[in-house]
């Protein structure tokens, strides 16, 4: 095994709490499954979420101002499963979850009880295949209890998209 198959390995056993991110331009609604985030300034506080350029999520965030980062509960693994599993390009995500519409229209998921809504301030694309979104939040829900859904819980959550399949070139 060479050392980027090590790299692989080892990142992948590592524990990381997951997330939906959800945006909208017009009436034009994406989301996925997170797992690349972090809190990436105090002040001004902002958030970090990489989006892969496979994704129609990352499409329609390089035009999008709002978004909205679900952070998912140990219950939340069907979320998890239709977000991270199913593409956009060829289903409607939201038909098959609750949701309403948040600012600028952006899809807040009903069942996701902590969320933030965020505004862009900055996309970095530093080559490769995914994209950092850096965000504000502007409001927060957060839930009495909450028990963050574990990447490693997820098992092979086969991913919409192949990594290589990429939306838009670099």
């Amino acid at each position: 095994m060479d050392d980027i198959a090590r790299f692989h390995a080892f990142i992948g056993a590592v524990a990381r709490p997951m997330l939906i991110v959800t945006t909208a331009v017009g009436s034009t609604r994406a989301g996925c499954l997170v797992g690349f985030h972090s809190q990436c300034g105090i002040d001004p506080a902002q958030y970090a979420v990489w989006l892969s350029k496979a994704n129609r999520t990352f499409e329609i965030g390089v035009l999008a101002d709002t978004f909205a980062v679900h952070f998912l509960d140990e219950q939340d693994r069907q979320l998890a499963e239709l977000f991270g599993g199913v593409t956009g390009d060829d289903e409607d995500k939201f038909a098959e979850c609750a949701w309403h519409e948040g600012p600028q229209g952006v899809p807040l998921l009903d069942d996701c009880a902590a969320r933030v809504t965020m505004r862009r301030v900055a996309l970095h694309d530093p080559g490769g295949d995914h994209a950092c979104f850096v965000l504000a939040p502007a409001t927060v829900a957060t839930p009495d209890t909450f028990r963050p859904l574990a990447s490693t819980s997820l098992g092979n959550l086969e991913a919409g998209h192949a990594p290589d399949e990429r939306r838009l070139p670099d």
